[in-house]
């Protein structure tokens, strides 16, 4: 493996990492925003309407971070079928 190649692949893995712990936080937040809502028990329309902005965003992290792992994970494992070192 050549040293721009094994750079590329530093610089990957720190903004992978970088990546999922934004993630992590993001998804704890939100996670606290919906049972501080679940909590005050309130079915408004301000309340309802928060209630499923936060969940989308909730899953859109989620699934970001599963694509993130996924990628993460597929960088880290050798190629199948490639010549060997």
């Amino acid at each position: 493996m050549d040293k721009s190649r094994d750079a590329s692949l530093s610089i990957d893995e720190a903004l992978i990492a970088e990546g999922t712990a934004q993630l992590n936080n993001e998804i704890k937040v939100l996670e606290n925003w919906l049972a501080e809502l679940e909590a005050a028990k309130s079915d408004d329309t301000e309340t309802l309407a928060a209630r499923k902005s936060y969940t989308d965003m909730l899953t859109s992290r989620r699934d970001m971070l599963n694509s993130l792992s996924e990628h993460g994970l597929s960088q880290r494992e050798p190629s199948l079928g490639g010549p060997s070192s």
